[in-house]
């Protein structure tokens, strides 16, 4: 017995430091879409403080992600702005389910704080400058592959804008870089995350106005583990539905998935 016990005794600080080993070299890559980009980094870093463990993320836009993924990218967990893109992982059996919506984004209008485009959400505003030929540079992401963009096209399609703003478009990369062009001084405003826009970084240089819901397709935004999932990803993943990671999206401007 007693031998047993000195076995154990030793044994004991080895499988402890094995599991702390182990949880600091579990960080798991992250993917996700650039309008989470200010409120996930304030999550990860309530995840860790409260569970010692830590995610390393990348941002940019979902179809972009999706690509690297099915070419093997070693990203663990997928944070779309758009369902759609976790959908085509799933149906191509990337991930081991369909994932949930963590948040539901919006569209905000948004300009320098000395930018002469007058601000509304029916985007009068940007019709009369338009019509007056002082609009030159108007920033939005890139329709192709950024959920923001497609949902800021659909926005220009229903105030009756899109053929006529062509020429003075500037496409941003992701929402995140739209956002950049539209409160810089690149451009004279832009259609950008909500979540973006009410940032500290943002929100000082910018002033913004809600795009109406109805103009455009919900933002669901899903997210999905994929296949490459560890333990650190999991739990990160369960921590995202938690109320206090919830709380921190409501704080950016995200609404709560209602179905």
């Amino acid at each position: 017995m007693k031998f047993r016990a000195m076995v154990l005794a030793l044994a004991l600080p080895l499988l402890l430091c094995s599991k702390v080993l182990f949880a600091a070299q579990d960080v798991p890559a992250i993917a996700a879409a650039s309008s989470i980009k200010f409120a996930l980094d304030d999550i990860a870093k309530q995840f860790t403080q409260e569970t010692g463990r830590k995610v390393r993320i990348s941002y940019g836009s979902s179809g972009n992600f999706v690509a690297q993924i099915r070419n093997g990218a070693p990203f663990e967990l997928f944070l779309s702005a758009d369902e759609r893109y976790t959908q085509q992982l799933s149906q191509a059996n990337e991930t081991p389910d369909d994932g949930v919506i963590y948040a539901v984004g919006q569209l905000a209008i948004a300009a320098p704080k000395s930018s002469p485009l007058p601000l509304d959400g029916e985007l009068n505003g940007v019709k009369q400058l338009l019509a007056s030929g002082q609009l030159k540079r108007f920033a939005i992401a890139n329709p192709e592959h950024a959920p923001y963009g497609e949902r800021a096209k659909e926005v220009l399609q229903k105030v009756g804008l899109w053929q006529d703003i062509q020429a003075n478009l500037v496409f941003g990369e992701n929402v995140s870089q739209a956002a950049q062009f539209a409160v810089s001084g690149a451009t004279q405003g832009g259609l950008v995350a909500l979540s973006l826009a009410v940032a500290k970084p943002f929100k000082a240089r910018a002033n913004y106005v809600l795009i109406p819901q109805e103009y455009y397709t919900p933002l669901d935004q899903r997210m999905v583990l994929t296949l490459k999932a560890g333990e650190t990803a999991k739990l990160f993943y369960s921590y995202l539905q938690s109320d206090a990671a919830q709380t921190v999206f409501a704080d950016y401007g995200f609404a709560r998935a209602t179905h």
